[in-house]
Order: C-alpha cells, then structure tokens, then sequence
C-alpha cells in the first residue's frame, strides 16, 4: 500500500484542521503531561498564527503541526506519537525557519524530550523564565537563527 502524505499550511484567520490538532495535541498531554493549554486559548492562538502541517492521507489522519506567530515565534509543535523519529518535527521547525529566518519558542524546564529535540536541531538556551506557565512551570526561551549561521543550520536540519 502506498501512503500519501501531504505538506499543508493554514494562514491565519483561518481555523481548518483545528479540530484535528486539538486532539492530537489533547493525546500528546494525556500520555506525556506537557501541552496542558485549554481550548479557548489553543483555538485562539491556532486561528491568529500560520500553521505548519502534515497529513497522512492514506489514514485520514494528522501527523503534526506548527502554529507560528508572524515573528517566527513557534507556540505549538506536535507530533503524533506514531510518526516520531521520522523526521516530521524537524521538517516542521525547517519550514518555519525557512519561513521567517528565525525560530524562537519556550519549552518547559522539565520537558527533557522537547529541550532533546530542540538542541538536536541547534536551538540554544537565551534564559530561564520562572513561573512561566499557569500552573508555575519554569520555561526556557530557545532561539535558533540568531545569527547569520541559520542558512547553514536550515542546511542541517534538511540533511542538505
């Protein structure tokens, strides 16, 4: 059987798929407890953002997304659990580098699979925010494509 997946992006304004990333984002924080914003707040910021997304075709089902802010700002990065380590996340990031030049996002302190991934990719540390999230949860501000490097790291993350 062949598959069929599909690179889309949804401006903003738009609220197509939204649906679909809230439960796999709902999925990802019943098993792993991070992604804990609410509804109102994910569908706000998903409708004001551009969003990044791939689409299994064959299964109907979505693989992951990126919601970007105008700045290159990333507040949702989410890949289904059975798509992982296969290269999605990073070609998400890459687009929204791609895109906007610069990546920059925050990531909970304790999240050692999202500051993994991120450093994997060339993200650095620019500080640590205390309290940061609603329930007191410390952040770090990662940046990646500050400097003049980030054609080079755009390079890297594609494999080219």
């Amino acid at each position: 059987m062949s598959v069929n997946i599909r690179r889309l992006e949804v401006e903003a304004g738009s609220d197509e798929y939204v649906e679909e990333a809230w439960k796999l984002k709902e999925r990802i924080r019943m098993r792993e407890g991070v992604l804990r914003q609410r509804k109102n707040f994910f569908t706000n910021a998903y409708t004001r953002s551009r969003v990044f997304l791939y689409r299994d075709e064959t299964r109907g089902r979505l693989i992951g997304f990126a919601t970007v802010r105008r700045d290159g700002y990333l507040l949702f990065l989410a890949v289904d659990e059975a798509y992982r380590d296969q290269g999605f996340g990073k070609r998400l990031v890459a687009c929204v580098a791609e895109e906007f030049g610069r990546v920059t996002c925050h990531a909970r302190t304790t999240n050692r699979n999202a500051l993994d991934f991120y450093r994997s990719l060339g993200f650095e540390i620019a500080r640590r925010i205390e309290n940061y999230y609603e329930d007191g949860g410390d952040a770090y501000y990662l940046q990646l494509g500050e400097d003049a490097s980030i054609r080079e790291k755009l390079a890297n993350l594609l494999g080219r």
